[in-house]
């Protein structure tokens, strides 16, 4: 079961993150530092066709790698998770290099987990998610945790590579399920603006938001900490005004870089134990059910979850508005205001869900985890389609 202590900052066992370095350079030289013979490579498609950056990687490693491989599709499906730990058990692999976004990221975790407790069939998986049990409390089973490491590449801002949970789609029944170990979190994470010049404009900005929810949710959470909202609101200044300049002028690495910080920032009091709340909840139900990007779930949800919040986290949404350079304005417009002025979408039917989904979309919310840590109480379907219906 969770817990949460504001008192107490959890650690992952995240040893290094690089900022600013080159991909290819600082991938081989962890490779050896961690004296690894059988790497295996676990990419974006886009990359490895479109670019010459996993071909400059695949260069560095050299004899080390013992495998590239890619088609984890978008929210990381059992099944693709399945063909990629084979593939990397075909070649024992005793490191995971992933270079992409968060569906990479996260497969890539789950991977070393899967070697670890040998998954071969759907039904593997069984056992090893968070859960929400029948009395409502968040139950995270317990296991021995991989033997191989995990080094993350990014290539977005959703964050996930800080994250000691892995996100894998359950395609029999379409529900996003999280699978969590502290030695799940990468050994080492290379934050290179220069690689995220090639990802798309539409999901650079959209993860870029999802990691203002980070901090948002962070920033209104009952079970928060002076540490983390200061990290938050330093989150959220970086974010608020190197996104727009990326906006302006995708080549400034600089901005990206700052961009790439700011979502490192607002990871960090999840990781150590801060709860997010319903727009997480909602938004991993729209990802695995209605299979709306991530980054789009929170541009979505985001400002409907804060007006949602308003009357029990009015004063902490002050803070946000602050740090948005707008002080004394509702956060939820703030917010709505930035996303917006992003070009990016701001309700379900943009995202392409339908009105008959949202029922299911509510029931199902319910069963997330974070659904039960949202500062003010949700109390059952209802609450979340009230929601909703903000943004139809």
């Amino acid at each position: 079961m969770f817990g949460y202590d504001a008192s107490t900052l959890g650690l992952t066992a995240t040893e290094r993150v690089h900022m600013g370095r080159r991909a290819a350079e600082t991938l081989g030289e962890e490779a050896q530092l961690l004296g690894a013979q059988r790497v295996f490579l676990l990419v974006s498609t886009t990359l490895r066709n479109s670019t010459n950056e996993i071909a400059e990687i695949e260069s560095a490693l050299g004899a080390r790698l013992a495998q590239t491989y890619d088609g984890i599709a978008a929210h990381a499906p059992r099944t693709d998770v399945l063909k990629a730990i084979e593939a990397a058990r075909s070649v024992d692999a005793d490191l995971i290099i992933t270079v992409g976004g968060g569906s990479v990221t996260d497969a890539g975790k789950v991977i070393a987990l899967g070697l670890k407790h040998n998954i071969t069939t759907h039904e593997d998986f069984e056992g090893f998610y968070v859960f929400v049990d029948d009395n409502g409390d968040t139950v995270a089973p317990v296991f021995e945790g991989p033997d191989i490491r995990v080094i993350c590449c990014p290539t977005t801002l959703s964050g996930g590579e800080f994250n000691t949970m892995g996100g894998v789609t359950d395609d029999h029944e379409n529900k996003k399920q999280g699978y969590t170990h502290r030695m799940m979190a990468p050994v080492a994470i290379v934050l290179d603006p220069a690689l995220t010049v090639h990802t798309p404009e539409w999901l650079w900005h959209s993860t870029g938001v999802r990691a203002v929810d980070h901090a948002l949710e962070s920033l209104s959470s009952n079970h928060s900490s002076y540490f983390c909202d200061g990290v938050a609101e330093s989150a959220l200044r970086l974010l608020s005004q190197a996104m727009p300049e990326v906006k302006a002028d995708p080549a400034n690495l600089d901005a990206r870089l700052r961009c790439q910080i700011g979502a490192w920032q607002s990871m960090i009091p999840i990781i150590g134990g801060v709860p997010m709340g319903a727009s997480h909840a909602i938004g991993h139900v729209l990802g695995g059910t209605a299979d709306v990007p991530h980054g789009y779930c929170s541009c979505v949800m985001a400002p409907a979850v804060l007006a949602f919040n308003k009357t029990v986290t009015g004063a902490k949404q002050n803070k946000i508005s602050n740090s948005f350079g707008r002080p004394g304005d509702d956060a939820s417009a703030v917010l709505d205001d930035f996303i917006r002025g992003l070009g990016m979408p701001r309700t379900l039917g943009e995202v392409g869900v339908t009105d008959d989904q949202l029922d299911l979309i509510a029931e199902y919310t319910m069963l997330d985890f974070w659904s039960r840590t949202n500062p003010r109480e949700i109390t059952g379907p209802a609450d979340v389609r009230s929601i909703l219906e903000q943004v139809r």
